[in-house]
């Protein structure tokens, strides 16, 4: 079973930043990348940014330039910087791993999600 947990939500006005991180219970080279979402009540969830064990990394156009996702293996964690961020970021942030497993196949774990709210 493998574990995500995020952090660092909160409340953060435009032209501020803010750093979410998600950590794993497994050594995130393991996985085949993780990535992050965002969902606003009533809509679906949508990818914002992942980054790959390969050394790829992909961002949503709404966030290019202003997000910026880290993968830090000694933590086994993958951050998410969020530079001047704009309201309509608001969200619960949630972090997933695709996790390969022999005879099962892959497979995707998330995390509870961390709130994060900004005001203009």
């Amino acid at each position: 079973q493998v574990q995500l947990v995020e952090s660092g939500g909160g409340l953060v006005q435009t032209g501020g930043s803010l750093r979410l991180s998600c950590v794993a219970s497994i050594n995130i080279d393991s996985t085949e990348g993780i990535a992050w979402y965002r969902q606003v009540p009533g809509k679906q969830r949508d990818k914002v940014a992942q980054s790959f064990t390969n050394g790829i990394t992909w961002y949503a156009q709404s966030v290019k330039g202003r997000f910026t996702i880290f993968r830090d293996v000694s933590r086994n964690a993958i951050d998410l910087e969020m530079n001047n961020p704009k309201p309509e970021d608001t969200g619960v942030y949630s972090c997933m791993a695709s996790v390969f497993h022999e005879g099962l196949g892959w497979r995707e774990y998330w995390g509870q999600g961390t709130q994060v709210t900004v005001s203009s």
